[in-house]
């Protein structure tokens, strides 16, 4: 008998919807200890993206704050760019935290997200978790009307691996 993403799946997932704020979703995450919610339509209940820590660590970043200045004299022939950065720490984080927590979680959210049902296969989602995208550590495992049955993350491939092995 194969494993599928029904048999190694945590069905009990919150989510989150995705009109709610990111200040209440990065309060979530640092209560549940969870690295990401699948994003759900506020009406139908639906999967629309997924949101995690880096989406959420993504709009603090100071990329903006960074000023690029070229420098180079002759007899140089080519310049080199130096970067300044611009940002006051602390207070930086504090005014993007203010700016952004009350922008919607589909602001942030990735769209595109992989899913699979609950027929999947071990190797699927081994496919899934361990392919090209390094950034995909969990997939929500959906049904044929796109409403999440539960959520499948490397760990529990692996737990699954390791518990076949022994078997």
């Amino acid at each position: 008998m194969s494993l599928t993403a029904a048999d190694i799946m945590e069905p009990d997932v919150e989510t989150v919807t995705e009109s709610e704020e990111v200040g209440d979703v990065l309060t979530k995450l640092a209560r549940k200890h969870y690295s990401g919610f699948p994003v759900v339509d506020d009406e139908t209940g639906r999967l629309v993206g997924i949101v995690t820590r880096t989406d959420l660590v993504d709009i603090f970043q100071p990329s903006d704050r960074t000023l690029w200045i070229p420098i180079g004299l002759p007899p140089f022939l080519e310049s080199m760019e130096y970067g300044f950065d611009l940002s006051w720490g602390g207070l930086d984080a504090e005014l993007d935290l203010a700016r952004n927590a009350g922008k919607p979680i589909s602001a942030v959210m990735t769209e595109d997200v992989v899913t699979v049902r609950e027929d999947a296969t071990l190797d699927e989602l081994l496919d899934v978790l361990a392919g090209d995208d390094p950034d995909i550590n969990r997939v929500p495992v959906v049904d044929s009307g796109g409403f999440v049955q539960g959520l499948v993350t490397r760990q529990d491939v692996l737990r699954a691996l390791r518990d076949e092995r022994r078997a």
